[in-house]
């Protein structure tokens, strides 16, 4: 069982910056792959970014073609968190963002929110003038 909370969330301008972060619980979160999605009001949840476990490689990430160039996920497997640096932010990522887990190692690839068996609660993005 994985239990992840969120944080980092709050009113930004356009063009500015966030920093959101996830921490999980569990002693194996090192072996699990990590996501972030998004959703606004009356949409569904989109994939926003993925990070394989390193057991599968290091650093290896996936990104919705909306975020490449701005958005970077990671990891911090000593201390059970993972972050997504959000750059040159639009009101277009305003958002609900999620932190997303799952077991599987191949789910990172997925992109899928049906994919992931752990979530948080979420944490509120507004980017806005």
């Amino acid at each position: 069982q994985v239990q992840l909370v969120e944080s980092g969330g709050g009113l930004v301008q356009p063009g500015g910056s966030l920093r959101l972060s996830c921490a999980a619980s569990g002693r194996t979160f090192s072996r699990y792959a990590m996501a972030w999605f998004r959703q606004s009001p009356g949409k569904e949840r989109d994939f926003v970014a993925a990070i394989v476990p390193i057991s599968v490689a290091v650093g290896r990430a996936y990104y919705a073609d909306s975020v490449k160039g701005r958005f970077a996920i990671s990891r911090d497997n000593a201390e059970n968190t993972i972050y997504l640096q959000m750059n040159s932010l639009k009101p277009e990522d305003t958002a609900v963002y999620y932190c997303a887990a799952d077991s599987d190692v191949n789910t990172a690839q997925t992109m899928g929110a049906s994919s992931y068996n752990y979530w948080g609660q979420g944490t509120q993005v507004t980017v806005s003038s």
